[in-house]
């Protein structure tokens, strides 16, 4: 009996221990603030992996359809609890400053 408890507390640590990569997508921004907002959803089980170059290509090409030549980050992500049942499932959102020339009033 307690060899079966064991071999579920073993998977149950493999699969909490699970690396998961994720792509942050745009989820909003201002372009009169020149920011870019993106976002990635998880569940409490996963460990996320993000891809940091492919969010930086995302967040320049946002911006550049605005007018700016590139982007940064802010340097941080929020993590929200997306539910109300214990934090199950997390949305991380990091917001980018466009950079360069800007648009043109």
């Amino acid at each position: 009996m307690w060899g079966v408890y064991a071999g579920l507390s073993a998977t149950l640590l493999v699969i909490a221990g699970c690396s998961t990569p994720v792509t942050m997508v745009a989820t909003g921004g201002s372009r009169a603030d020149g920011t870019v907002t993106l976002s990635y959803e998880h569940d409490s089980l996963e460990r996320p992996v993000v891809d940091m170059q492919q969010a930086a290509i995302t967040a320049a090409e946002k911006c550049k359809v605005w007018g700016y030549t590139d982007a940064e980050p802010f340097g941080g992500a929020i993590s929200h609890c997306a539910d109300s049942h214990g934090c199950d499932w997390r949305i991380v959102t990091a917001t980018y400053q466009c950079t360069g020339a800007g648009p043109s009033h």
